[in-house]
């Protein structure tokens, strides 16, 4: 039997535990202890609820504080990050096999790449690998029927947290442009999206597959106050007609 420490990183989708894939379900229940992300408050987070659909032994289930909207206070965070890593690399020598739960893809804007990292310094011959994941984007392309790419049309993905400068520029382009992360700045978004003519077969959505979902057109938008902060837009390559871009 190999004694190789082995930390999977495994993508539970969006939110609706429909969207979990069967890999994903298997690499679950095959890890000796799955991990999931919670705040410093110790709020069950969509991770954690996700996995609740799919394990039928909860005992499994170990939550590990991140500072997962912290962008202030950097020492926090890296705090934060390393006392995770410490946690996890302590389960792996305990344990065995680990898997980290993540909302989306471990490998798009994953609080798993941090963890990875971590690990890796302080597990020797650490194997890292990654069960991919349907996206926030994906997802509302389905609800909302909005096209992500035709033919030759380039995807622009913009965590709003970047700055609207740069979403602003993704905009300015002819591609598809995703925003993530934009629930907190939804009045400035708006407002991009009607200056760069954008407005146009956009739509938005949060909380997708849960109960509280929310799918709505762009122009739906609030000129002021905040959406949930993990919002997804989706604003479509302007097209003029079928196979324009092939």
């Amino acid at each position: 039997m190999s004694t190789t420490p082995v930390l999977t990183g495994v993508g539970m989708g969006p939110g609706d535990p429909e969207l979990v894939t069967v890999k994903a379900v298997r690499a679950l229940r095959e890890a000796a202890v799955v991990v999931v992300p919670v705040l410093d408050g110790g709020e069950r987070g969509r991770a954690e609820a996700t996995v609740a659909h799919h394990l039928d032994d909860p005992t499994r289930v170990v939550r590990v504080v991140f500072a997962l909207n912290e962008r202030a206070d950097r020492a926090r965070r890296e705090a934060a990050w390393d006392a995770a890593g410490d946690r996890v690399a302590q389960l792996l020598r305990e344990h065995g096999p680990v898997a980290f739960a993540t909302i989306g893809d471990p490998n798009v804007y994953s609080t798993f790449t941090y963890l990875a990292q971590t690990v890796r310094a302080a597990v020797p011959g650490l194997r890292v690998v990654t069960v991919p994941g349907i996206t926030a984007m994906q997802d509302l392309a389905a609800r909302g029927g909005a096209v992500l790419t035709e033919g030759t049309e380039p995807l622009t993905l913009v965590p709003v947290t970047a700055g609207l400068d740069v979403l602003r520029g993704a905009l300015a382009g002819q591609g598809t442009v995703v925003a993530y992360k934009f629930g907190r700045q939804a009045g400035e978004v708006a407002a991009a999206l009607r200056e760069t003519g954008r407005l146009t077969g956009a739509v938005w959505g949060s909380s997708l597959g849960l109960p509280g979902e929310s799918v709505h057109p762009a122009d739906h938008l609030p000129a002021e106050g905040e959406l949930p902060y993990l919002s997804t837009l989706i604003a479509p390559a302007p097209r003029t007609g079928r196979g324009g871009r092939l």
